[in-house]
């Protein structure tokens, strides 16, 4: 973490319109949408060593679960089973302050290579 980067002091879940409310010690509060914490996970899974993949279909992910990590980042447990993957002041904060470009980035991408938002309908086959 950079002397520039604010430090986390508070985290809001609202499940019900599936948004994650981060406040800051700069004073500023933001909120950001659990499918573009879950599209952007910092994890190895989705990063791939700065090559990352398309994550798609998570238009109605939620959060289960936040667990702290010292003093410095948070582990998000998303209901679609994603658990890896730290969360620290920076990664929050860059999400926060940039998600209005970095979602322009992904919607462009997501277009381009023929993705969707949508989640995928669950079916239950039965053989006889």
């Amino acid at each position: 973490m950079t002397q520039s980067t604010p430090t986390v002091t508070g985290i809001k879940l609202k499940r019900q319109s599936k948004l994650l409310e981060v406040t800051f010690d700069n004073g500023q509060t933001h909120s950001i949408s659990c499918e573009m914490l879950r599209v952007f996970s910092p994890s190895a899974e989705v990063q791939r060593h700065g090559d990352p993949i398309l994550v798609t279909h998570k238009k109605a992910v939620n959060i289960t679960a936040i667990e702290p990590v010292g003093h410095y980042a948070v582990k998000i447990v998303f209901d679609d089973g994603h658990d890896t993957g730290l969360y620290s002041w920076q990664v929050l904060y860059n999400l926060c302050s940039n998600q209005a470009e970095l979602w322009q980035q992904y919607l462009a991408r997501l277009r381009a290579e023929k993705g969707s938002r949508e989640p995928l309908i669950n079916m239950n086959i039965k053989y006889s």
